[in-house]
């Protein structure tokens, strides 16, 4: 029996009817969700769901979200995100939905360099979200766009998921032709992404910004040019990391070994904040009392988010023990499907697991039976190398548990279960359509 694959199933049914159809909060949505899901380990349960409970609490996934809540929090309190604003208000500002289109193109930057979803979100997230807020986006539908626009840190080259496809395809496909065939792949997605915040910004009649909203550059520049620091604690850790540099000192200095055990995700979060303690110092407070009260406003925030975040990834880890992977490998070798159908089977197992787990976990534990089947029924080995990769990037938009929504609703103020429709509708769809699209040959990439 695929217990695993049932309790997948019965942790997504069981939040959306109490959330949905009963009308209960997300909390206790995921908490039911993770008590059901350790209930199919049998006599087992209570060790199945201690150990999900202990893992999650040292999920890096966990720390780096609550980062994100206090990050936005901090440059809000401090007055610095209302002068990144001001200045990026002086040059895009009297362009319809500006931040959302920055935030596009800023995804698919951070994206190529960063491999991360959740790192995405937050990078570009960061300035762009609470931007969109005060320029007319609702909470929700900002998050909508910044959890959607996440999914490119995996869409595009090169990725950790990149590398764990290339190295189950062996010689079957080219590291060249890989990286030219999704970066192509990219390109589908971020014209899909454009053209979703050219949907949303005349949907919801996001309006120009007024000439007298809007300040000479050299004014606001002037005015909060000083604020602009705290980009560096996103460019840092990017640019030791990866690129030129990143190799520089990886062959060249002592501190070459260390660099590998950088985490983007864990690193940007705590930059920021350490560049926002110096660039807002003016507005921190000067007492313990004060800081008290800082602090104090920062809880429920991390209330929400942190216990919406534990529950998921506790459930995430439950299912991992329960055999999720071993029971979609066993489906898609059993099934005697022709190649148009098993691009779908296939797209859709991998959509499935990528929502409770990463798209590197996902493409870990399936990828490659996911790749052979595929080849196994026709399909030119590149394209399934592409179209798998696609599926698993809808891992940033996809509900209950992606790390990118928490982090987008952190950075916004939205409820995170308020984007989970939008995101299926507008993201998780289109995104596996475009895979399917390529694994059938439809839609041309690089080197085929």
């Amino acid at each position: 029996m695929p217990t695993g694959l049932i309790a997948l199933l019965a942790f997504i049914t069981v939040i959306i009817v109490w959330n949905v159809v009963i009308k209960r909060n997300m909390g206790e949505a995921m908490l039911l969700g993770l008590i059901v899901t350790s209930l199919f380990a049998g006599a087992q349960a209570p060790q199945y769901l201690l150990r999900g409970l202990t893992d999650a609490l040292t999920h890096d996934v966990l720390y780096a979200a609550l980062a994100f809540v206090f990050m936005a929090y901090l440059i809000d309190v401090t007055g610095l995100i209302q002068k990144i604003l001001a200045i990026l208000n002086s040059m895009f500002g009297r362009i319809r939905g500006g931040p959302a289109y920055i935030d596009t193109a800023g995804s698919a930057v951070f994206g190529s360099l960063s491999g991360s979803n959740s790192a995405n979100t937050a990078s570009s997230g960061s300035f762009t979200g609470p931007w969109m807020v005060r320029t007319g986006w609702t909470p929700t539908r900002a998050a909508t766009v910044l959890a959607g626009n996440g999914g490119m840190g995996a869409a595009l080259p090169p990725s950790a998921s990149m590398v764990i496809m290339i190295g189950f395809a062996g010689g079957l496909v080219s590291t060249g032709g890989v990286y030219m065939g999704l970066l192509a792949a990219g390109a589908y997605q971020v014209v899909l992404r454009v053209l979703l915040v050219t949907y949303f910004t005349r949907k919801d009649k996001i309006a120009k910004a007024s000439d007298e909203e809007i300040v000479p550059l050299r004014q606001s520049l002037r005015e909060g040019g000083g604020a602009l620091c705290i980009f560096l604690g996103a460019l840092i850790p990017i640019l030791v990391t990866v690129g030129p540099l990143a190799d520089f000192l990886t062959e060249s200095t002592p501190i070459g070994d260390a660099l590998g055990s950088i985490s983007l995700l864990t690193w940007i979060p705590i930059m920021i904040i350490g560049f926002s303690l110096i660039a807002g110092r003016r507005r921190l407070p000067g007492s313990l009392r004060g800081w008290s009260a800082l602090l104090d406003g920062a809880m429920p925030r991390f209330a929400t988010i942190g216990a919406l975040l534990f529950f998921a990834i506790a459930a995430s880890e439950i299912l991992g023990d329960l055999g999720l992977a071993d029971d979609v490998n066993g489906v898609l070798a059993s099934l005697p499907v022709n190649r148009y159908l098993m691009v779908v089977v296939v797209g859709l197992v991998v959509t499935l697991v990528a929502g409770p787990l990463s798209s590197t976990a996902t493409l870990t534990a399936v990828g490659q039976i996911s790749f052979l089947a595929l080849v196994g029924v026709g399909v030119d080995p590149l394209l399934a190398v592409i179209a798998i990769l696609v599926f698993a990037s809808t891992e940033g938009a996809s509900p209950p548990a992606s790390g990118s929504i928490f982090v987008a609703a952190g950075l916004t103020g939205a409820r995170p279960e308020s984007t989970f429709m939008p995101l299926i509708g507008y993201y998780m769809i289109p995104i596996f359509l475009i895979g399917c699209l390529i694994g059938w040959g439809v839609l041309p990439i690089f080197g085929v």
